[in-house]
């Protein structure tokens, strides 16, 4: 077997777009805690995700080892030392066959994200990515991306070619001289005065989710743009750029995206095995109604064309 992660790799289309399952080898070096451990109780103790057998046939077959090199199951290891893990990798498929390329600079690349797919490596997820897919099906790498948007949200994603353009993006970004525009169907009719949130946003990495709560200051502007008298069409501007902002000052204002099951609120049966998911077990997860229209900075601008939900 080849332990050798592939620099392009096999893509295949069937309801989505999958990866070819293929070999990663994961690296980390022996953190003080773990010194002194054999290297089966440290992956036990540490890695939880897989059962203690497949720990000592890994070592026992050389997908674990030390320093590079195959050692036995009651190797104890020591403070530093380089632990690889080869793992034959299967990542989850994403909703979307294409990424759109909205415009090609020498020093800048804008894209049409697609929801459900990551801009960059996280997770369980490396090629499956907007940046993945670009290399692997358009050549076009290194690439910076200057801002983030979930997975599930869609629309405009800038990206920099060179980390000096990069840079000057984020510093513009982050002097506050950089307008961003999302549009977001959310529940009711939105009232038609804008609306300012200003309401702190503390995120929870461990549940996923962000709370009107003690956090970081933060501000959206919201503009009603249509209604049908059941769910409303939103201008959504970001002062701030804190983690699910939008998401979470929408709910706040009693209007949240109408598809976001995160931050809806709805009843749940403690004997229901399908709560607390608002969709029933097997359904394909969608993606959210958050797309992301325009970034406009001192001397540029950038535009997405809206979805079809809008």
């Amino acid at each position: 077997i080849v332990w050798q992660t592939p620099a392009n790799p096999d893509y295949i289309f069937r309801n989505g777009r999958y990866v070819k399952p293929y070999y990663f080898e994961f690296i980390s070096h022996v953190k003080n805690r773990w010194a002194g451990k054999t290297i089966v109780d440290l992956f036990s103790d540490e890695f939880k995700g897989r059962p203690r057998d497949y720990y000592e046939s890994a070592v026992k077959s050389g997908r674990i080892q030390v320093d590079g090199r195959k050692v036995s199951v009651s190797y104890v290891v020591q403070s530093s030392q380089k632990i690889s893990h080869f793992l034959h990798r299967h990542e989850p498929p994403v909703m979307s066959w294409d990424v759109e390329i909205l415009c090609e600079e020498p020093d800048v690349l804008t894209v049409c994200k697609p929801a459900s797919v990551p801009v960059h490596p996280c997770g369980q997820y490396r090629k499956n990515t907007v940046v993945g897919i670009l290399q692997a099906e358009y050549g076009l790498a290194p690439l910076f991306p200057v801002h983030r948007l979930d997975r599930l949200v869609s629309g405009l994603l800038i990206l920099a070619r060179s980390a000096s353009r990069a840079d000057l993006f984020r510093q513009q970004i982050e002097s506050g001289v950089v307008q961003k525009r999302y549009i977001a169907r959310v529940i009711g009719v939105f009232p038609e005065k804008q609306q300012v949130v200003n309401a702190n946003v503390n995120y929870n990495a461990r549940e996923g989710r962000s709370t009107v709560e003690k956090g970081k200051a933060a501000c959206t502007k919201f503009t009603r743009i249509s209604t049908n008298g059941k769910q409303s069409i939103v201008l959504c501007e970001p002062v701030t750029g804190r983690t699910h902002q939008i998401r979470v000052h929408l709910q706040y204002t009693g209007h949240p995206i109408a598809n976001d099951m995160l931050y809806m609120s709805f009843s749940i049966d403690p004997m229901c095995t399908n709560c607390p998911n608002l969709a029933p077990k097997g359904y394909e997860e969608e993606g959210l109604w958050l797309h992301c229209v325009k970034y406009s900075g001192p001397d540029w601008i950038y535009e997405c064309p809206h979805p079809d939900w809008a």
